[in-house]
């Protein structure tokens, strides 16, 4: 069983909602910080928004400030990306990556999360 898994995504109008979910197994997300990314073709990964072990919502992009809220539920070990108001923009594949530790907030290269999930796509289309 993969350590992350993303699930949620799909086709979506312009102007409506998704809830992406990042469930762990096999660990605790309680001592990590989870972050939500994304990466459309052609274009580099972008860091969206973090959540710190310790409860802080870090939000990264502005192009996503107001519509996406990220919260967790640690009964179910799974973080949420609630997106609102959706864009054709927002269409890309979302991912969700772990990064242990109190102090981290999500930052540094793909090589410094301890866990990245596969992926999950949101297409946004009339």
């Amino acid at each position: 069983q993969l350590p992350l898994v993303e699930s949620g995504g799909g086709l979506v109008q312009p102007g409506g909602s998704l809830r992406l979910s990042c469930a762990a197994s096999g660990f605790t997300l309680d001592y990590y910080a989870v972050g939500w990314f994304r990466q459309a073709p052609g274009k580099e990964r972008e860091r969206l928004s973090c959540l710190t072990s310790n409860g802080e919502i870090i939000n990264y992009a502005n192009s996503v400030k107001g519509r996406f809220t990220i919260s967790r539920d640690n009964a179910k070990n799974t973080v949420y990306l609630q997106m609102d108001s959706l864009k054709d923009d927002d269409t890309a594949t979302y991912y969700c990556a772990a990064q242990r530790g109190r102090d981290k907030k999500c930052q540094g290269p793909r090589p410094m999360y301890d866990y990245w999930g596969q992926g999950t796509q949101v297409t946004v289309s009339s």
